[in-house]
């Protein structure tokens, strides 16, 4: 048994190889909370919740680390529109990313870890890259100068010369337009920590690395996150943590989008669908087998219809599981392995779309075993589910682990 995982740094399917024996560390980008979130925002983290949880069936031990940014331009610009606190928006949205996690049937991380619970570890990160050259104080703010790191811009596969960084308000002193900010001074009326350099806040991409070491070390396996973030986030990430002397992820997976229109779900765009709101209207096992159906890495095009398709779809097997049960008594003994085929679907860079293809043959056999009246038959369908493992062979109301 090996799982196969595509590595966006390597960009080809590399055969996993935990540091640890027997264990998988995960450190996957979460919420920044200046919204509530719409199903684009979720997918992420439903697609990592099945990746966990077939490592974990797979007989691993998994420390899943999912971060919140709770301090940002954004939240800091909605707390001046609205006249609330920073802080208080920030709660908001993080029980609403809380509430719509749950909703869907994701685990809870191990360590759910906030930017702002960690600017100590921040500084002693801004300390060591300035010691060693590659960061520097400029009227306040700090700076990591990307000509120090050679192999910045690996990931994203871009030319430095190229480069346009996109840049922040207030951030001057820059030797280089490229450089990006680790630390931002002050401003007024905005919330501030004191360091060494002066007051301010912490710059979106430190806080990542900062938390990533502490709560995994120095190297870990796995870093995930959405497409979006490849540049400039995950590219920063790496230059910060390497130049500090991490060796930081092994492995670089990313998620794709659902999109409106052809465009990525964005709340800027006006295209988002909240997840609060489409659970009034979708069960919340429909909603986690639309989303999770599809390949992590394909897009998915958001639509009534193809919502209508994966509900008939998740009604096919729970119907066919009613049936099984009630025609047994209710007494089925489930095997707790999967079938080889499924089990070959999940381990090749988590194959979902053939994974489920096993399923729903089994439900077509059980089906054609109900109509022969060959009882034995359509339940040794039902038997050979997985016991309570996602998107295992479970023919039953939990095949995707969330509530009914």
């Amino acid at each position: 048994m090996t799982i196969r995982l595509y590595d966006t740094n390597a960009r080809q399917i590399r055969d996993f190889t935990p540091l640890t024996a027997g264990c998988v560390s995960i450190y996957l980008c979460g919420a920044t909370v200046q919204a509530a979130p719409h199903i684009g925002h979720i997918r992420s983290g439903l697609n990592f919740d099945i990746m966990r949880r077939w490592f974990e069936y797979r007989g691993y031990d998994v420390t899943f680390v999912r971060n919140v940014t709770d301090i940002d331009d954004k939240i800091i610009a909605k707390s001046a529109d609205q006249g609330r606190p920073w802080w208080a928006i920030g709660y908001e949205n993080e029980r609403a990313f809380n509430d719509g996690y749950t909703a869907l049937g994701c685990l809870p991380p191990t360590y759910e870890p906030r930017a702002t619970g960690h600017v100590p570890e921040m500084i002693e990160m801004m300390r060591g890259l300035i010691e060693r050259g590659h960061a520097y104080e400029a009227d306040g703010n700090v700076y990591f100068d990307v000509r120090s790191f050679p192999d910045y811009l690996q990931l994203s596969n871009q030319e430095l010369d190229n480069l346009r960084q996109p840049e922040g308000e207030g951030e001057t002193g820059k030797r280089d337009q490229r450089d990006f900010a680790l630390w931002k001074a002050v401003k007024p009326g905005e919330p501030s920590w004191e360091t060494p350099w002066g007051r301010g806040r912490p710059g979106w991409h430190l806080e990542c690395s900062a938390m990533a070491h502490k709560y995994l070390g120095a190297a870990f396996d796995i870093h995930g996150g959405g497409l979006d973030l490849i540049f400039p986030h995950h590219e920063n990430e790496i230059a910060q943590a390497k130049a500090f002397g991490d060796d930081f992820a092994q492995y670089w997976v990313h998620n794709a989008w659902v999109t409106m229109s052809g465009e990525k779900m964005s709340k800027s765009l006006g295209n988002s669908v909240l997840v609060s709101e489409m659970v009034k209207h979708w069960r919340p096992i429909v909603l986690r087998y639309y989303l999770g159906t599809p390949h992590y890495r394909s897009m998915i095009e958001y639509s009534e219809e193809s919502l209508r398709e994966a509900e008939s779809a998740f009604a096919r097997i729970e119907g066919f599981v009613q049936r099984v049960v009630e025609l047994a008594g209710g007494a089925v003994e489930p095997s707790a392995e999967v079938p080889p085929a499924f089990a070959e679907a999940m381990d090749d860079d988590l194959g979902v779309p053939q994974a489920l293809a096993v399923v729903h043959t089994t439900v077509r056999q059980g089906n054609s075993a109900l109509a022969a009246d060959d009882k034995e038959a359509a339940v040794a369908r039902l038997a050979t589910r997985d016991r309570g493992q996602p998107l295992g062979p479970a023919l039953d109301t939990q095949v995707l682990a969330a509530p009914v």
